[in-house]
């Protein structure tokens, strides 16, 4: 008999997301614009704290776009991106015709090196090509080396955009992620910690820069009677109706954390004693919201006969990201690589962390790992 499929990270409601979505419905605000619009940037801001001002958009790769934009990224410039993310980080620096550059991990978090970031920067700078911005990755939730990326990064006088995109609720320190780059986006995609369906947000700190981000985001209308524009811009405004269902989202944030955590704690307690697998573990400043749970194996063949013996089981589970600077469509781009990266893709899994896993799911999962590995 199959069972019942265990996922990755699925979408999780907590009930009252249909109340907001009934008044965008009751009300006929359907447009990109709205009382849930401006209700769940609040509570964004409310959360992160800081002075954040938060621009909510369709998606956290619009908001890498604009964000990158915002800092004066253009054609022919050059943009340092951690390798070991998501291609939704670098594919940005592409659309503004600027090249990214990539950098590679340290062991501690799995985030932006940096010492081989100074390096690189200082390299790109005796070749005559300053780094315009730094796109640094909080991966899988686990906050990457704030105080040494932004001491290096005032050094050189490069902003740094902060990818929080996995990091929602997430602590450097005594600060929410989120709130520790020039600029900072998260996403709310499906898989997310809490999700709009799709969508993202821009942050800043200055009310001014928010406003030029929704002003780009819907389309760069000028003030005129008319459509008139003097800039061009883009469709990336977040929905009155999804912005409802981020509303009801953020109402149960802590939970949502809480339960990952929980999931991390279980695995660890039950494999940690399997001489193939490590976990990732916190640094004593972070605080990880574990949105995923990743273990790291002993060679690539242990990863993989524990991915297809989990898939036979009908469990899904995933590699780490395919570093950016193995990715044939970046083959070409300048990257600074030590090996970490690359041995993390090889060795790293992420399995099943969803908030709504149950406590008999996991023990599956653990089952089915003991199984593999015996």
């Amino acid at each position: 008999m199959i069972q019942d499929k265990i996922w990755l990270s699925s979408p999780h409601m907590g009930g009252a997301e249909q109340k907001y979505v009934q008044e965008a419905f009751d009300t006929n605000w359907i447009a990109p614009l709205g009382p849930n619009v401006k209700g769940f940037e609040e509570a964004i801001e409310t959360y992160i704290g800081q002075g954040t001002h938060a621009a909510c958009l369709s998606s956290g790769t619009g908001a890498i776009h604009i964000g990158l934009e915002l800092l004066g990224v253009g054609y022919g410039d050059e943009v340092i991106c951690q390798s070991l993310t998501f291609s939704a980080s670098a594919n940005p620096i592409t659309y503004l015709g600027a090249t990214p550059v990539f950098v590679d991990s340290e062991r501690e978090t799995w985030n932006l090196c940096p010492d081989l970031l100074e390096k690189a920067i200082a390299d790109r700078i005796q070749k005559g090509r300053k780094p315009k911005a730094i796109i640094a990755v909080h991966l899988y939730g686990m906050p990457y080396k704030c105080d040494e990326i932004q001491e290096i990064a005032l050094k050189y006088d490069i902003p740094v955009l902060e990818d929080s995109a996995e990091a929602l609720g997430s602590r450097y320190r005594d600060r929410k992620c989120g709130s520790l780059g020039d600029l900072s986006i998260l996403s709310f995609n499906g898989n997310k910690i809490i999700t709009t369906s799709g969508g993202g947000a821009l942050l800043t700190m200055d009310e001014k820069v928010k406003a030029k981000a929704i002003f780009l985001s819907t389309q760069a209308r000028d003030n005129a009677p008319h459509y008139q524009h003097s800039h061009i811009g883009y469709n990336y405004r977040m929905s009155n109706v999804l912005a409802g269902i981020g509303r009801g989202q953020m109402e149960v944030l802590s939970e949502r954390v809480t339960a990952r955590r929980k999931n991390y704690s279980i695995y660890k307690d039950a494999l940690s004693e399997i001489s193939e697998i490590t976990f990732l573990e916190e640094p004593d400043y972070a605080y990880s919201n574990r949105w995923l749970t990743t273990i790291l194996t002993d060679s690539f063949e242990t990863r993989e006969k524990i991915r297809l013996f989990l898939e036979e089981a009908n469990i899904e589970s995933r590699p780490l990201w395919k570093p950016m600077h193995l990715q044939p469509v970046f083959n070409s781009c300048p990257s600074y690589i030590n090996g970490v990266s690359e041995e993390m893709f090889e060795k790293g899994l992420c399995l099943p962390s969803g908030s709504n896993l149950l406590k008999s799911d996991l023990d599956r999962v653990i089952e089915n790992i003991m199984n593999t590995l015996s």
